[in-house]
């Protein structure tokens, strides 16, 4: 089901788009586990039995397709959760998995594929699949997308989809880990691009200019052995990485050089939903339920928790001076009290 609501939390319109469920890891996910996206004249939705859709901002159907039809069947062992991504006129859609894995660029409003790239890995079991979803890398003229699972972050030409660089080392041969699956997705900047990996392992920064195989270059700028997230993706600003933990643990980390600034504990409960900036304070969202305003900076301080008293597994969103808040329950727009006129 597809719901769009106005600013004021009135229901504009619903839409069925299919019926059925699939329920992953008891609580974990479900079909609608992508995230929608929108220009503000069209909504787009993606969900886990493949289905496709384009709406308008008044709900009327624009068109419809379905991926596993289109492409071949789902093999990930937790189902679909990639968001599509929407850039200029393409929707990027991924699938990294144990089989036939591609990312697949569509034209927004006629589904139309633009071009489709098979996404290669020597990755091992379960460490191919891939829960991330596509990112937009941009430095004034460059753009690139970047791709993240399968032991890799590979960045790919928006025009055609072609592989420009990949970079992995984060499951090394070595010491490998065949169940080591990527969930969070990689952040960015002009000149940084932030991979995380999974459970415990390295977090890495890149600079993303290069060409071909990055391992071993001059292009990997730093590598934090220990302290990546393994659900929720880091978020980056003012040259400090924010890396959330599953365990409710922040580190931050200098985005230039990799030192670890500071690593403290927010809560002791699962953490799902992944950490948002906005006006200099970091939100974090707990599952049990509790959103906690953290100060950005080197220095570590909680300056609020707020009890909503109903899980939450979504990432807050931020929007027009408001943090959008969905829990299982409801959604929820939070704001400061505007301050009354002179003379009210």
């Amino acid at each position: 089901v597809l719901i769009c609501a106005n600013t004021a939390g009135k229901e504009l319109w619903r839409r069925t788009i299919a019926e059925g469920n699939k329920i992953i890891r008891k609580d974990e996910g479900n079909w609608a586990s992508p995230s929608p996206a929108t220009d503000g004249q069209h909504v787009w939705a993606f969900f886990g039995n493949g289905d496709l859709v384009c709406y308008t901002r008044a709900g009327k159907l624009v068109w419809k397709t379905n991926t596993q039809e289109l492409y071949g069947e789902f093999d990930h062992w937790h189902g679909m959760a990639s968001s599509p991504l929407l850039v200029d006129d393409k929707l990027v859609v991924m699938c990294v998995q144990i089989k036939n894995s591609y990312v697949v660029a569509l034209d927004k409003l006629t589904s139309k594929e633009l071009w489709k790239h098979s996404r290669e890995t020597d990755a091992d079991h379960e460490s191919k699949q891939s829960y991330a979803s596509p990112v937009l890398y941009e430095n004034g003229a460059t753009r690139l997308l970047l791709i993240h699972g399968g032991d890799y972050t590979t960045a790919h030409s928006l025009k055609d989809g072609k592989e420009v660089w990949r970079c992995g080392s984060l499951n090394p041969k070595s010491d490998y880990n065949r169940f080591l699956r990527f969930v969070a997705s990689p952040t960015s900047e002009p000149g940084l691009v932030v991979v995380p990996s999974a459970k415990n392992h390295p977090v890495l920064g890149i600079d993303p200019s290069g060409k071909g195989v990055l391992d071993g270059t001059q292009h990997v700028s730093w590598r934090l052995e220990r302290g990546t997230s393994d659900v929720p993706t880091p978020t980056l600003a003012s040259g400090l990485v924010y890396n959330l933990r599953e365990n409710g643990v922040l580190i931050c980390i200098d985005a230039k050089g990799g030192e670890k600034i500071y690593e403290r504990r927010i809560h002791r409960t699962r953490q799902r939903a992944s950490p948002v900036l906005a006006d200099g304070k970091l939100y974090v969202a707990s599952r049990d339920g509790d959103v906690f305003v953290i100060k950005e900076g080197r220095e570590f301080e909680i300056l609020a928790k707020n009890t909503m008293g109903e899980e939450i597994t979504a990432t807050p969103a931020i929007a027009g001076g408001r943090v959008y808040v969905r829990t299982w329950e409801a959604l929820y727009a939070i704001e400061t009290p505007r301050k009354a006129a002179s003379g009210d």
